[in-house]
């Protein structure tokens, strides 16, 4: 999942981003309203935590705009402004929680995963075949065997599970779970497919993920064929009877 983190604190944008990378999400980080405003319309973001002041606009301006251009993610007000009416103002001008500065990082945490789980009316158990993805616990099975994966790994196999039988290039998979830009060189999001392939599909004679020539990959269950109906055998010939 990508978030967008608006916060003109260098410092307290890079405690942010750090946690929540660590976290296992995507994260872009504006300084500015203007810049928030760019990325908004650029890339389809699944939560924004949005400081109330920045340099160059009001944070509820940004807001506005941002309800005004798209139905738009989760918004999640971060300020230092902590007054009753300063909160109601933000939760009625559209925001979807409010926490005030300083926080707690972990509290901070619970709330985005409860806005996720809010936004989103995508499952929280993501199922192929017999592969199963819990979103919350993180946890991953096949045929009812735990398999472990790593913060990248997991992500990519939830972003392809919620697109199941949809080729996804490399450039919306890195754009979705890097935070970075896809410059048609790296082969990162091969590498990670052999990693996902070895643990998922290696021990199993039903393959789940699949390349998709000149495009990119897909997970899809394969589609079983029905069983052929027996054929009768030849009626055998009656003798005609005799005059």
């Amino acid at each position: 999942m990508r978030l967008l983190v608006v916060e003109d604190e260098k410092r307290i944008a890079d405690f942010l981003c750090r946690g929540l990378q660590g976290a296992g999400y995507a994260v872009d980080a504006a300084l500015n309203g203007g810049t928030a405003l760019e990325f908004f319309q650029a890339t389809d973001y699944d939560l924004v935590i949005l400081d109330i002041m920045l340099p160059d606009m009001d944070g509820l301006q940004v807001l506005e705009k941002m309800r005004d251009r798209k139905a738009g993610p989760p918004v999640l007000i971060l300020s230092a402004r902590g007054a009753l009416d300063d909160r109601v103002r933000g939760l009625e001008q559209g925001a979807d929680d409010y926490l005030v500065k300083p926080f707690a990082f972990v509290e901070l945490l619970a709330r985005v995963r409860a806005l996720l789980r809010r936004g989103q009316p995508a499952p929280e158990r993501l199922q192929v075949a017999d592969l199963t993805l819990d979103c919350i616990r993180r946890k991953v099975n096949r045929a009812a065997e735990p398999i472990d994966l790593a913060p990248k790994e997991f992500g990519i196999l939830e972003y392809m599970m919620r697109n199941k039988g949809r080729p996804l290039s490399r450039t919306m998979i890195v754009e979705h779970v890097w935070d970075m830009d896809y410059d048609g060189l790296t082969n990162i999001v091969d590498v990670y497919i052999r990693h996902l392939r070895s643990k998922i599909d290696d021990r199993f004679t039903q393959k789940l993920i699949h390349t998709v020539r000149g495009i990119g990959y897909m997970i899809e269950a394969p589609v079983e064929k029905p069983p052929e109906a027996p054929t009768e055998p030849p009626a055998e010939p009656t003798a005609e009877p005799q005059a």
